[in-house]
């Protein structure tokens, strides 16, 4: 190879991966600023009612209600108890959160008066039959991923930030996710899941935003959509108070057969 091309053939290289750095750097810098416009928010409830659609289009509704606690140096903890039907009424699913490690997560079934801890291998198992799986009912922490800003584009009528992040944890069973996220007010739109293979796994719509405190947005509904086996799971959220007064108290795995 001649001396020119080895020179162009060096600053190719040497752009390329500065050109791949930058855009993990500026990938980070989205997802930091999301992460850092939703602190604060301390805790908050709110109802929620979720619909499975199978690809026959028959519909099943359970209602749940739910609550979310800020901690101060990990991730959030999280408490959903189902109301409706009567046949699963008392089934509570518990969530702590972490940035560096798999989540800890119970599952207290009335029907058997016993809480099971979820094992971090069974993450990609449904969540009580639904499309969503035990490793998506989690917060989405910041420190769970590695991050790469595709570009930008628009997403309907909103222009958005295209990022891809990458599970850190050698057990999750995604390979990547890709999330459109609104370049005004830094909240995620669309989320499309690729399984271990890298082929397309799932889509999840976030709709309906609302502001609270004149700070933190919560979407009305999410939706996830399964390409591989042609369900869908959506959940509609209301009645989000914040800030008042769940205390970490709330959320002991030990006692979730009296959770509320």
């Amino acid at each position: 190879m001649g001396m020119h091309k080895s020179v162009l053939l060096a600053f190719a290289l040497c752009c390329g991966g500065a050109w791949a750095a930058g855009n993990a750097e500026r990938g980070l810098e989205v997802a930091r600023e999301m992460d850092a416009r939703d602190k604060g928010f301390g805790d908050y409830r709110m109802a929620m009612a979720m619909t499975l659609r199978d690809k026959q289009g028959s519909l099943s509704v359970r209602q749940m209600q739910g609550a979310v606690y800020e901690t101060a140096k990990d991730g959030d903890k999280s408490l959903i108890v189902f109301q409706a039907p009567n046949d699963i009424r008392g089934t509570a699913f518990l969530t702590f959160a972490h940035g560096n490690r798999p989540d800890d997560q119970w599952l207290y079934l009335p029907a058997i008066k016993r809480t099971k801890r979820i094992a971090s291998d069974n993450r990609m198992g449904s969540f009580m039959g639904s499309e969503f799986a035990f490793e998506d009912m989690g917060s989405q922490e910041l420190d769970k991923y590695n991050y790469r800003l595709l570009g930008e584009e628009k997403l309907g009528d909103i222009a958005a930030f295209k990022l891809e992040r990458t599970p850190k944890a050698e057990g999750s069973g995604y390979s990547r996710q890709v999330v459109w996220v609104d370049a005004q007010r830094y909240i995620p739109l669309r989320i499309d899941y690729y399984d271990r293979k890298n082929e397309p796994l799932k889509t999840l719509l976030y709709g309906a935003y609302q502001q609270f405190k004149n700070k933190y947005w919560r979407a009305e509904k999410m939706e996830m959509q399964n390409q591989q086996n042609g369900k869908s799971t959506t959940i509609a959220y209301s009645g989000y108070q914040f800030q008042v007064g769940v205390t970490e108290d709330h959320f002991d795995p030990q006692r979730l057969e009296h959770a509320h």
